[in-house]
């Protein structure tokens, strides 16, 4: 399959981005490209990295021309000397290999979900942000990493597995407080594309794996994520949600007082998702009403953290004697706290 951000250039576009792709792969000192205006040529450099998260070792360029030349010579910016970034590459070419094999029978949405825990389970957000962070050498050599890192890992391993996905930029919005952009996964899962985020379901999952952000259309993303930068397929359907597809998606109250019962009983935290309608504060009020009945009726005490944008509650019941507590959640936090 022809690379996402590839496949959308100008035939002009297509050419300087295989030459970058030659030079950068034969770790050349420098090469000569069409002549193009700076910005433009930073976008395909910029976009060929998306589209080829296996050039980790490259981070930016600098470049030169004469008045009247018609070409442009660039000089790409290496992480590491040459013969480190060969180590590098045969360590990575292995750890995504092997990572793989593990799935590599297993259907698409079973792979998706492997890949998805792997990074839940296995990378800490990098607070620091270190310059490997943002490249697959991070959460996938380091087990450290910014979403850029994140949502290049995930697509390193889905292109192992033949599972098609692209890196989504989205902008920074500072009057939100939002200071980065942030990058996340589309994938396609039976032929339908979805959303997937990695790094806010790290970010949330502090004591067990969240699936809040795993395959969501366009309509639930942008509830609170800012808008992307590149135009990038429609997700349109939200059949593979994993709450939904998992039972844990929810329309009736009844059927939270149930599940609550159930999770008492099994001494396991309920993470579920509410669509009976919009999550209002009134409707709040009620499924907070019916989990602390749940709980004073079986001699407990309940924790509540909610993902108001995703409508994710998760609750927790504790035998000794706690306040029932409440805690709203944002996966943004660890996303814009970070010093760059």
């Amino acid at each position: 399959m022809e690379p996402y951000y590839y496949s959308q250039m100008n035939k002009q576009q297509q050419r300087i981005y295989q030459v970058i792709k030659n030079g950068l792969e034969a770790l050349l000192e420098s090469f000569d490209v069409p002549r193009i205006d700076g910005a433009e040529l930073s976008d395909i450099f910029y976009k060929l990295r998306l589209d080829c998260p296996e050039i980790f070792y490259a981070s930016t360029f600098h470049y030169s021309f004469y008045e009247d030349s018609t070409l442009i010579r660039m000089k790409p910016v290496y992480l590491f000397e040459k013969n480190k970034i060969r180590e590098h590459q045969i360590a990575m070419t292995s750890r995504v290999e092997k990572l793989a094999r593990i799935v590599k029978d297993k259907s698409d949405l079973e792979k998706e979900l492997y890949i998805h825990d792997f990074i839940c389970e296995n990378v800490t957000y990098d607070k620091l942000k270190k310059q490997y962070s943002h490249e697959i050498i991070g959460p996938l050599g380091h087990g450290v990493g910014v979403c850029e890192g994140i949502a290049k890992s995930v697509k390193a391993l889905c292109d192992q597995l033949s599972i098609p996905c692209i890196v989504v930029i989205s902008e920074n919005n500072p009057e939100k407080n939002i200071k980065y952009r942030h990058a996340w996964n589309v994938i396609k899962i039976h032929g339908v594309w979805y959303h997937l985020d990695a790094t806010f379901d790290n970010t949330l999952g502090k004591k067990e794996v969240r699936y809040d952000y795993f395959n969501l259309d366009d309509k639930s993303i942008f509830k609170d994520h800012e808008p992307v930068i590149y135009k990038i397929p429609a997700c349109i359907e939200g059949d593979h949600f994993y709450y939904k597809e998992k039972k844990l998606s929810f329309t009736k109250l009844e059927d939270v007082a149930k599940r609550c019962q159930q999770a008492v009983k099994k001494g396991k935290v309920l993470t579920f998702h509410w669509r009976g309608g919009y999550l209002t504060k009134a409707v709040m009020e009620e499924l907070l009403h019916i989990i602390a009945g749940v709980a004073k009726e079986k001699d407990r005490h309940s924790q509540v953290s909610i993902n108001w944008a995703q409508a994710v509650i998760r609750v927790r019941f504790y035998q000794e004697q706690i306040e029932d507590s409440l805690k709203m959640e944002n996966a943004y936090e660890e996303e814009n706290d970070a010093t760059s």
